[in-house]
């Protein structure tokens, strides 16, 4: 027996708000999240090609931990503890009345704690080993952010944490999904969560001249699909869902966000970071997800794009759509790429894009693709420019492809 599964709270934290209220205002007013690098010191930035990012301000995890948790945890693990607080609030579940056995934990991270790494190491060389913190390896170990949430609420049930670079967050929610489905727990507290613009992640992404060099205008530095595209903007943040089985969900009163019907996870098996040139893995992916969903592919309404404004990415996700769509159905829907306002996020894309989806769903608003002002002819779709668009949603997609060819998409349907 398949059980369904609906997303009934949302948690987030990213470059255009601390709250997922916030957040989505902003993308649906076309606000941009990249600025001119600060979490990197003056000296070292300066050599790097790419000067721009997309960083979590403000953020005060005193409203969300106790100080003694906040020194033992990487600001990864901070980020997916906010995010989680603020998801089970908006669900409404109360805790104290569940079962914890019945209750489970899959967030993941692409990199995990880079920052604790870089910090620790020159600890080590300039102070010695007796100074090292005894703390290094849990802050490190990118399993600390579901395992920290376990031990936070008291949550019993499955545990697991993925790690598929920037499909990392969509795969942890795929497979909640699929726990839930499957009747091994009656909710799951699943996302992903990145904190990585230190020296040596800026550097490593720069080096590979992966990022973005439109540095004399940040705002405009991230433009999926344009023309004039010549890399991603590195960012950071934590998109947190809560998925439920439906009945408990509906036993409760719950909010419903939207239902999560269909998953699919493939890979490229080409190269360590280019996509397959053909969009062959990219487009299984999606046809996956519809074929779990039992759902037609001229039923999808809107793709929230991978959409990083690399120039290859952009042109096999496009040409994967088609492929599963086929040419003119593919020019119907609308696509667009929310990563042209927060930025890259790396292991915690999936998660906010994710949460974007089914607010899009829930209010039938489609977030717009900003920056994009000169059309690329290997990226003809409606990518719904600069502008947001109020159309109903009744069925949409989440994309979201990694390094070392993972690949990942969810299908959300509104609830009926």
């Amino acid at each position: 027996m398949k059980f369904r599964v609906v997303v009934t709270g949302v948690g987030t934290l990213t470059p255009v708000g601390n709250n997922a209220k916030t957040a989505w205002q902003n993308v649906i007013s076309g606000v941009s999240g990249t600025s001119k690098v600060t979490q990197i010191p003056n000296e070292v930035a300066v050599h790097f090609n790419s000067k721009v990012a997309a960083e979590v301000r403000d953020f005060d995890p005193k409203q969300f931990m106790p100080a003694k948790q906040i020194k033992k945890n990487d600001r990864f693990v901070q980020f997916a503890l906010a995010a989680t607080k603020m998801a089970i609030e908006d669900s409404g579940l109360d805790l104290k009345k569940e079962n914890p056995a019945d209750i489970g934990v899959l967030v993941g991270s692409g990199i995990g704690g880079l920052r604790t790494i870089e910090e620790q190491h020159k600890v080590l060389l300039e102070k010695g080993p007796g100074r090292v913190s005894p703390f290094l390896i849990p802050m490190l170990i990118v399993n600390m952010a579901p395992g920290q949430i376990s031990i936070a609420y008291g949550l019993k049930g499955p545990n697991n944490c993925v790690a598929t670079a920037c499909a990392t967050g969509s795969h942890a929610i795929g497979d909640a999904f699929k726990i839930v489905q499957r009747g091994e727990a009656k909710a799951m507290i699943a996302g992903g969560t990145e904190s990585c613009i230190t020296p040596l992640g800026f550097g490593g992404f720069d080096a590979m001249k992966a990022l973005s060099t439109h540095n004399e205008k940040p705002e405009t530095a991230s433009r999926p699909f344009d023309a004039t595209r010549n890399g991603f903007v590195m960012g950071e943040g934590c998109g947190v869902v809560v998925l439920e089985e439906l009945e408990h969900a509906k036993n409760r009163n719950a909010n419903i966000y939207a239902e999560i019907v269909g998953y699919g996870m493939t890979s490229d098996a080409s190269h360590m970071t280019a996509p397959d040139p053909k969009g062959e893995g990219a487009s299984r992916c999606m046809a996956l997800a519809l074929k779990s969903a039992q759902i037609n592919p001229t039923d999808v309404d809107y793709i929230n794009a991978h959409g990083t404004s690399t120039p290859l990415n952009d042109k096999v996700e496009t040409l994967a759509i088609k492929k599963v769509l086929g040419d003119a159905a593919a020019k119907k829907i609308m696509v667009s790429s929310t990563k042209s306002m927060t930025g890259h996020l790396l292991g915690a894309a999936g998660g906010v894009e994710a949460i974007f989806t089914v607010l899009t769903i829930k209010n039938s608003v489609i977030p717009p693709t900003i920056n994009y002002h000169t059309p690329d002819p290997d990226c003809d779709l409606d990518y719904v420019p600069n502008t947001a668009r109020e159309k109903p949603v009744n069925v949409a997609l989440s994309n979201s492809l990694g390094f070392g060819g993972h690949n990942a998409t969810i299908c959300f349907k509104k609830f009926n």
